[in-house]
């Protein structure tokens, strides 16, 4: 079977009931009402903000803009479009104070790793809101950069429940239209924000587009590189993609503990049926 951009078109009100009912499960199993995320202007961010406020309604959900001094203003502008649409709690803090004296004291630092302590800095935020908030950290990665490894782990990566995980980056743009994101947002090219002038697209060379189509080829429908091949994505791609994949598998999964005992964490510590699930 041939895949095309097609088969990753989804009923998006189907899509917005699971994962609306996703939220309001999983957060009340925890022993919360709330939810606090991160919110950059993106619209990753801003369509986890618009389901979690579909699901929990917009007097319980806490959205944080969290600049840099480098930072797009644009940036700021689009989260007050989705603060002001939902008419959420919102919070804005600078994270420049907190992390240049770590940069004063590295010089040669690079973008990325800059880059890697603005995420964690902005996540540090995050999880101390949650706690005066009393609600759960939502997440804002989606399926695309999952796979790819596209983010911070211990950063952007970190959340308590993440309901675009499953979503590829096409996918969630088709929700954010359905759910009214505002237009800006939808128009913009998705970028991180951590370096002036970058795009999530330039840093890949290839397109959310073109990518979507393979990941869902290889990862949903299970085809092999060869087979992938065969269908018209240059082998360079596929093999560039596929070691994507398998080299920040690390970053989708709990720290890997070495099996000693009979019941070992993160392998058969408990049956589920004793989380009551």
């Amino acid at each position: 079977m041939t895949i095309s951009p097609t088969h990753l078109i989804i009923d998006t009100q189907v899509t917005t009931a699971v994962l609306v009912k996703f939220l309001q499960n999983e957060i009340r199993k925890a022993g919360f009402n709330r939810a606090v995320l991160g919110l950059s202007g993106g619209i990753d961010s801003a369509l986890s903000c618009y389901l979690v406020s579909h699901a929990l309604g917009p007097e319980n959900v806490l959205a944080v803009r969290m600049p840099y001094a480098a930072s797009s203003p644009e940036s700021l502008e689009h989260a007050g479009l989705v603060i002001e649409d939902l008419g959420i709690a919102h919070e804005t803090i600078d994270i420049t104070p907190m992390i240049e004296p770590l940069f004063a004291l590295t010089p040669d630092m690079s973008p990325l790793r800059k880059g890697n302590v603005m995420a964690r800095a902005r996540m540090m935020i995050l999880f101390d809101r949650s706690m005066a908030w009393n609600g759960l950290v939502i997440g804002t990665s989606n399926k695309t950069e999952l796979l790819l490894g596209y983010g911070t782990i211990y950063g952007d990566l970190a959340s308590a429940l993440n309901p675009i995980g499953d979503l590829y980056k096409t996918q969630v743009r088709q929700l954010s239209r359905a759910l009214g994101v505002p237009q800006p947002i939808l128009d913009k090219a998705p970028s991180a924000d951590l370096i002036p002038g970058q795009t999530d697209e330039g840093d890949f060379g290839f397109s959310y587009a073109e990518v979507d189509v393979l990941l869902q080829m290889m990862v949903d429908e299970r085809y092999n590189p060869e087979e992938a091949v065969a269908e018209g994505f240059a082998p360079e791609f596929v093999r560039r993609v596929g070691l994507m994949m398998q080299r920040s598998h690390y970053k989708r999964v709990m720290p890997i503990i070495p099996k000693i005992s009979a019941r070992t964490v993160g392998h058969d510590f408990r049956y589920l049926r004793d989380w009551g699930t």
